[in-house]
């Protein structure tokens, strides 16, 4: 697959500077997803993001998890608690907030989190990647690459809803 400047995939362009060769293909995957959401996602229409066609979650949902998973995770990898703010972001993100409501905002919060991603990447030492991480209110046993990886993957596997979603939205508004 290339993207719509016909350049090759992400992981396909080379290795990305400062960047531990363990943690390359998680930069990668995250800046893949990051092109292919804004590529589908161009000229969106801000009325479809609550569309639910078949009960599937929403465009807007997606986008704003995608942004409050990332941050969530690098929270877990420094061995901290959520904040109060996270906690009131992933209390939003099934509904969202009143603000931002429109595509471009959305994709503007997903963007500067895979900004902020890459740069906790590029700061990880490959020494503290198998570090035991507790995660969540129970403490589920976890690692930072662990935490890294999920934070990539998951990623991935919500952009494919979000690229699934956005077209069968479009299609039934016209």
């Amino acid at each position: 697959m290339t993207t719509p400047l016909s350049q090759p995939e992400v992981w396909l362009r080379g290795p990305l500077p400062d960047l531990s060769p363990l943690l390359q293909p998680l930069a990668h995957a995250l800046l893949q997803a990051r092109e292919e959401v804004q590529a589908a996602l161009h000229d969106f229409p801000d009325d479809l993001l609550p569309e639910r066609p078949a009960g599937v979650a929403s465009v807007g949902f997606h986008l704003r998890h995608l942004a409050g998973v990332l941050d969530r995770m690098q929270t877990y990898a420094r061995h901290e608690p959520l904040s109060e703010a996270q906690f009131q972001f992933l209390a939003t993100e099934k509904d969202g907030p009143a603000l931002p409501a429109t595509t471009t905002a959305l994709l503007r919060q997903f963007s500067a989190q895979v900004e902020t991603m890459l740069a906790t990447l590029r700061a990880t030492p490959e020494a503290t990647l198998p570090e035991f991480r507790p995660v969540g209110r129970a403490g589920l046993p976890s690692t930072v690459i662990g935490l890294l990886v999920h934070a990539a993957e998951h990623t991935t596997r919500h952009v494919g809803q979000v690229l699934v979603t956005a077209r069968i939205v479009r299609a039934a508004a016209h």
